[in-house]
This record gives C-alpha cells, structure tokens and sequence, in this order.
C-alpha cells in the first residue's frame, strides 16, 4: 500500500469543504498518516484564554487536506477507514463560547453565559483526561474521535468547516472513532475530502458546543467503490450500522438519517420500503451526535446482531479492517 505523510503547516490548513485545490493526489488504497490541529487552532492553552480575546472566528475548526482520490467520480462512494487516532498533545481545551452551544441562543433575553475555559489533562497511561473545577475532579476515559470527516458538495458550492451535512462535514458524532468505516457520496472529480477537528472525547449532543478539542494524529485508509453513493454519510463498525443526518429543526436530522437506514437496510436485504420501514422502526437506536453546530446531526444505529449477515458496500469494512489489524 502507498503511505503518504502530511503534517500541514498553518498556511496549509482548509477552512472549507469545496473550493479549495488539493494538498495531495492520492490513489485508492492509500495509508495516510495525518497531524491535525484543534478546533481553535491551538490557540486555547491556559484556563486564562478567553475566546474572545484568543480565537479568530475565521479560522475555527482547520482541516487537513483536501485529498483528490484518483478515479473517484460524481456518484462514486469514498470509503474511509480510520485506523488510529492518538492524541498529539499531553493537553486540551474545551469552552464556553457567548451565544454558542445548545443551552443558549442569541435570540432571547438573557445575556450570553460567562465565558469560561477548561485545560483537560491527558495521563497516556492511564488513558485517561482530567475535568478540573472548583467542587470537583474527575479522571474520565480517553475516547478519541474525528469531529469532521468530510468531501466535496456538488454544484461548485463551498461551505464552511463548522458545517454538516449531506456531504459529511462537521458531523461531530463519537460514533467516528478507531475501527469506523465512513462512507461518503463522491460529488466532484476527486472526491476532495479533509478531515480534523479531534476530540479526546465528547458525550453525545455536545451540549456547550466544544468538545475536549485536541490535535491528534490520525491514521487512516482510503478506498472507493464505484457507483452507489449514499445520499447520507453512513458509518459501519464491527458491531453496528449507523447514519448521519444533519439538519435543523433536530427532528428533521433524525428523520434524514431514519430515511437513509431505511435505503440502506433496502440495499443489504432486498426489502421494500414499507418492510425496511418496520424492521427500523422496531430495533433502531437514535444517539445524537451534535445539537450546537450550524446543522444539527443525529444517527440511526442498528446492532449487527440483530440481523442476518451481509456484506455492506461488497464487504469493504472487513477488508478495512484486516489491512487495519496488518498496520497496527
């Protein structure tokens, strides 16, 4: 397998899904082994940083990349398999931002909450990052994960790295950890997909808005399966399927990725609409993956056990999967 490297310097980082020209060309099957930075550019370092005074608004959330995928076209499936993601920092920050997050909204009456910055400590041994206040300190486990997984859209257009949708994007689910397979519709020549925004860990829904934002190397795996784009982002793990939808209001982000479970449980066992419709209705999961971003995100999750086997997208997580185990 090619093996490409690529810790991209802060001229090198990409703001937007579309609209920005490839850092590299790479071929299916490739081994990318990735630096991201975090979502406030690394500029969040002391409990004393107040965004306010810190962050540039306009470069939130960097994404390495974009990477064209040889042969991908619009229609075209890209299959990205993430291997490994180790925090690259002994530290990270998370926030309360004025007017950002589900708990507090610009139109009201109440004055934005304070600003306030929280410094998690990493114990790599005990695997482990470290919530500090006042009343209380809690060592909670190390669950990394990519915030943002993301191509193209289509039509020219150009979104920002803060946005999900049914191009991926910020999505912001922990379902995008080690050992997922994200497969994502291929809108332009290339693919063009980024990825960043590390989070040591988050809870589901993200409530404030900033999860436990950290720089990250990210191993990953990169293949493409001709035709059969989803019109939602899917994840597969050993264990489950799930989808993304991501929307506003939540109710239509769950009823986008209820909608895309229901094609895809068509597609892995021959059922009709109205059967897939049923056997969905009785044995989904519904986890929120965020409810602050410009779209909120919501899945659709069904345990394999529950089902017969199949061979999603002709098999191509187990195939991820035993290059995966060959790497590590």
């Amino acid at each position: 397998m090619d093996v490409v490297e690529f810790r991209p310097t802060p001229d090198q980082y990409a703001w937007t899904f579309g609209g920005v020209a490839p850092s590299h060309r790479i071929r299916p099957g490739t081994v990318l082994k990735l630096w991201t930075e975090d979502a406030f550019s690394g500029r969040l370092q002391r409990t004393t940083d107040m965004p306010s005074q810190v962050l540039d608004m306009t470069q939130v959330n960097p994404q390495t990349g974009p990477f064209f995928v040889e042969g991908a076209e619009p229609g075209d499936t890209l299959a990205i398999h993430i291997v490994d993601l180790t925090p690259a920092r002994d530290w990270a920050a998370s926030t309360t931002i004025p007017f950002f997050g589900a708990l507090t909204h610009p139109s009201t009456l109440h004055e934005p909450l304070p600003e306030r910055t929280w410094i998690y400590q990493l114990d790599r041994a005990a695997g482990t990052v470290r919530f500090e206040s006042a009343a209380l300190t809690l060592d909670l486990p190390l669950e990394p994960m990519l915030g943002t997984v993301g191509v193209a859209p289509p039509g020219r257009e150009v979104r920002s790295s803060l946005v999900p949708d049914t191009f991926g994007g910020n999505m912001d689910t922990p379902e995008m950890k080690p050992g997922t397979t994200c497969y994502l519709g291929v809108n332009v020549e290339g693919a063009l997909f980024s990825v960043g925004d590390g989070h040591y860990r988050q809870g589901e829904g993200e409530s404030c808005g900033t999860a436990v934002e950290g720089a990250m190397d990210v191993t990953l795996i990169v293949e493409l399966i001709k035709g059969g784009a989803p019109a939602w982002p899917r994840l597969e793990h050993d264990d489950h399927y799930a989808v993304v939808g991501s929307a506003r209001p939540l109710e239509d982000a769950w009823r986008a990725s209820q909608v895309g479970m229901v094609a895809w449980l068509g597609e892995l066992y021959g059922l009709d609409r109205l059967d897939a419709y049923q056997l969905l209705t009785q044995v989904a999961l519904s986890p929120l993956a965020n409810v602050c971003d410009t779209n909120y995100s919501a899945l659709t999750k069904i345990e394999k056990r529950l089902l017969p086997d199949a061979a999603a997208h002709g098999g191509m997580h187990s195939h991820l999967r035993s290059l995966a185990i060959g790497l590590t």
